[in-house]
């Protein structure tokens, strides 16, 4: 019996992107359900009570929500192509810095879209420090991963587009072939990959997406 899997989504959202390459790189067809996020579907608050958010894999009928969670699971359930170290402390380490990259650097890569000022100064130069960190975690491992892409690479990946959307609207260049040389080779090598290239948003879009919601939560602040 074919498997059935949804992804309740959104094409903007790095969370979700994840979610597809890490399904797609196992060699599992899905389906993605767009989401609107200001009229959330009842198929989106049934699968996610707690909270309500995208991503969600929905396997057979049964839902897991949070693009990390969802990860771990696509892993486990399907080990061809592991995501994760088998070994137990390069899997911990590799849990350690996927929680880093979502719990400090993309709340500061995102506010930098969201803010203005001496917040968004702020958010840059936090976000900066943070992609120094990151450039010593990868050193001159063509992967996070080593020589094969992994789930550490999936996580940050996503949030590459992002990072040069803020880029532009922060005025700034947070990926730099001088001062994170390792990091600005990598996403090259990480973006040309087949199971992303497909899945990644297009700059010019995702730019204008960015542009609409810093106006939005500009004028919600005022």
């Amino acid at each position: 019996m074919e498997e059935e899997v949804k992804v309740l989504g959104l094409w903007a959202s790095p969370f979700s992107v994840r979610v597809q390459i890490a399904l797609d790189l196992k060699g599992i067809n899905h389906t993605l359900y767009e989401e609107d996020l200001i009229n959330k579907s009842q198929l989106l608050l049934q699968s996610n009570p707690v909270h309500k958010k995208i991503p969600v894999l929905i396997h057979n009928g049964k839902a897991i929500s949070e693009s990390l969670i969802i990860l771990q699971y696509i892993d486990e359930t399907w080990p061809v192509v592991p995501l994760l170290p088998k070994h137990p402390y390069e899997r911990v380490v590799a849990l350690f810095w996927a929680a880093f990259i979502d719990d400090k650097f993309s709340p500061n890569l995102r506010d930098i879209h969201r803010t203005q000022g001496e917040k968004q100064e702020k958010s840059i130069k936090e976000t900066m420090a943070n992609m120094l960190v990151l450039e010593e975690a990868l050193k001159e491992r063509p992967f996070f991963g080593g020589e094969s892409v992994g789930y550490v690479d999936i996580v940050l990946g996503c949030l590459a587009i992002w990072i040069q959307v803020c880029e532009e609207i922060g005025g700034v260049k947070l990926i730099d072939p001088h001062s994170t040389p390792f990091l600005h080779v990598w996403f090259e090598r990480f973006r040309n990959l087949n199971c992303v290239k497909k899945w990644l948003p297009d700059f010019d879009k995702l730019l204008s997406y960015g542009y609409m919601f810093r106006n939005y939560f500009l004028q919600q602040a005022n």
